[in-house]
């Protein structure tokens, strides 16, 4: 199926799932505020078209668990670590995207009440009918799971139609674009084909949850202006996994 085929597509309410990575612009660590401002900007111009918003930042511009557990840190204390960057990641997009008149809550898996609300389903799901934004921080609260896995769980615990998964290409190829100039580019690829070449666009854990409960993900460039916008009114470049 071509994406033009899908164009008629619409999603009411959808998860954005996006690395740390994506707010460092071309620092090599950190925060860059012009680029949590650009994304913040990407995310309001979505939620202007009437859809319901959730999101899930990574922490790997701050700290990555496996890293840490790898130079001799406990795996378990690497990534509650790792998770308390996400919280940080989460803060910094919520002051962006109320910045430009977006409502917004972080909500953590790890409770921090002066900082922001404990996750509580019922409570996320009405700020969503109320057309905020809600970032979900910390993770599933648990080690040994990546972000991708709670953005995962939370999309499907919110009734999320789709996951949109911002990274720096736009799509799922075959091999590394960056390294290979005959990298193929996927229109559409099935969970157990993402799973079985090992194509890298989620976790294994991630990748199944989303299979079990036949939740598509929209694999699209963060890069590109627009982008977010564009596919939802049905258009741009992307990949589609599943659904």
């Amino acid at each position: 199926m071509s994406n033009s085929e899908e164009a008629q597509t619409t999603y009411k309410r959808v998860m954005l799932k996006i690395s740390g990575e994506a707010l460092m612009g071309d620092q090599g660590f950190g925060l860059h505020p012009p680029t949590v401002q650009r994304i913040a900007k990407e995310v309001k111009s979505v939620q202007e078209m009437g859809v319901e918003i959730c999101m899930v930042i990574g922490g790997g511009n701050i700290f990555r668990g496996l890293q840490g557990s790898a130079q001799g840190m406990e795996r378990t204390t690497a990534d509650y670590m790792g998770m308390l960057a996400t919280v940080m990641n989460a803060l910094a997009m919520q002051s962006a995207l109320e910045q430009i008149g977006v409502f917004t809550r972080v909500i953590s898996a790890i409770p921090m009440d002066q900082v922001c609300e404990p996750y509580i389903r019922r409570r996320a799901v009405r700020h969503l009918e109320k057309q905020r934004v809600c970032i979900f921080a910390a993770g599933t609260g648990n080690p040994y799971f990546t972000t991708d896995t709670a953005a995962t769980l939370r999309a499907n615990e919110m009734a999320c139609e789709a996951i949109f998964k911002g990274t720096k290409v736009d799509g799922v190829y075959d091999k590394d674009p960056v390294k290979f100039d005959d990298a193929v580019r996927y229109d559409t690829v099935s969970y157990d084909d993402v799973l079985q070449k090992r194509l890298g666009v989620m976790d294994a854990s991630a990748i199944a949850l989303a299979r079990d409960n036949n939740l598509p993900i929209i694999v699209f460039s963060l890069d590109e202006p627009g982008g977010f916008k564009g596919i939802l009114a049905g258009e741009g470049t992307y990949t589609k996994v599943g659904g």
